[in-house]
Order: C-alpha cells, then sequence, then structure tokens
C-alpha cells in the first residue's frame, strides 16, 4: 500500500476521515462496480477515483485488480485469478445474454448518457431463446435473478409505468464489459460439462440396473 488511509486522511484537509477511505475500499470490494451517478456511490466513487494509485495498491495483495471507465464513469474491482464468486447456470446465462444485447447496442449506437441499455422484456426473451436454446425464466425468477445482477453492478431492474403491458425492463449497465468476459464463457462451459456428467452417471445408472 502506498500511503496509509490515515495520511490520505490528513492530506485532504478534513475532507475525508480515515472511515471514508475504509468504507470506500469495502464498499467496492463488495459491490464491486462504483459509478459515480449513482447517488449512494458518489461519494466513495470520488474517493476512490481521487486516489486511484493507492487504492491499487492497498487492494492487490487480496488478489483484486482495478479497472476504471473514465467516459461513462465508473471504477469496477475485479479478481485477478479469475475465480471469482460461485454462480448459478441461470445467472451465467442472464449475463451473458444481457452482454450479447449490450454488444448489439452498442454496435447500433444506441447507448444512452451514462452507457446503459434499455432491454425490454419480448427482446430479451428472444435472445434468451436464442443464445440459451431453452425458455426464458418466468417473471418472479428473473426479478430474482435482476436483484443479483444489480449487485454485481452489470443491470438493474427499472418498474413499468401502469399502463405499460410489461412488468418492467432492464437497463444494462456498462461495466458488464469488464465483468462477463472470458471467464463468464468457462463458467458457462463448466455448466454444460457438469450437466453432460449428470447426464452419463444417470445412463450409467440405468444400465446397470
Amino acid at each position: 500500500m502506498k500511503r496509509s488511509w490515515n495520511t490520505l486522511s490528513q492530506m485532504s484537509n478534513g475532507l475525508y476521515t480515515v472511515q471514508d477511505f475504509e468504507r470506500a475500499a469495502y464498499r467496492l470490494v463488495v459491490e464491486q462496480v462504483l459509478y459515480a451517478n449513482d447517488r449512494m456511490a458518489r461519494t466513495a466513487y470520488a474517493i476512490v477515483e481521487d486516489h486511484f494509485g493507492d487504492f491499487v495498491s492497498a487492494l492487490e495483495p487480496l488478489g483484486i485488480r482495478l479497472e476504471r471507465n473514465a467516459h461513462y464513469r465508473y471504477i469496477v474491482a475485479l479478481p485477478t485469478h479469475g475465480e471469482g464468486t460461485p454462480v448459478t447456470l441461470a445467472e451465467t446465462l442472464l449475463v451473458l445474454v444481457l452482454r450479447q444485447r449490450y454488444d448489439e447496442a452498442a454496435r447500433q449506437g444506441r447507448l444512452e448518457e451514462h452507457g446503459e441499455v434499455v432491454v425490454e422484456l419480448p427482446e430479451l426473451q428472444e435472445a434468451y431463446q436464442a443464445l440459451a436454446s431453452r425458455a426464458m425464466p418466468d417473471v418472479g425468477d428473473l426479478r430474482d435473478l435482476a436483484r443479483t445482477l444489480k449487485r454485481w453492478g452489470v443491470c438493474r431492474l427499472v418498474e413499468s409505468e401502469p399502463d405499460d403491458p410489461q412488468p418492467f425492463h432492464l437497463r444494462v449497465r456498462p461495466a458488464i464489459v469488464e465483468i462477463a468476459g472470458e471467464q463468464w464463457l468457462q463458467r458457462l462451459d463448466q455448466h454444460n460439462r457438469d450437466d453432460d456428467d449428470a447426464e452419463d452417471a444417470v445412463e450409467d445408472d440405468d444400465a446397470a440396473a
């Protein structure tokens, strides 16, 4: 670590306390992404942005690397070794489908001011069936999955107006580009191998019987 939180606090002339630096580091590790345009994350984002090198040095021994996007103003914490948090197949599939919709919108120049992309449910359903070769989760399960993905900083659920036939839509956030990378394809491949092993085991049991 380059400089202690106490040293940085003193250098800020009372603007930030030691606890402010500790809370910013904790939020970055737990929430994975800090967006400057999120009201509850603005202070933490400003602290990390102003002392980026110090936070890089502080989190490096924990196996965490930091990346920042100056254009859309967010900072993301990524595991150095790529293992990350264990995820379910449903979570993996939804993340990869949303990443595909984000990339497509980026190619078409449909990114909004803060780099977000709106994905309506009919669009999501069509993409999910095409990419995952299975039906999209029902509305209740999709809400639960969206809550998890919100914690990872890759999307947020927006409730619809009363006269809208759709209950909600998803807004895919720009940090999905950093988070849903090659390691997510590896996770999907591992899920597929696990499924194949389970099917082989069932077939062997049936043959034995």
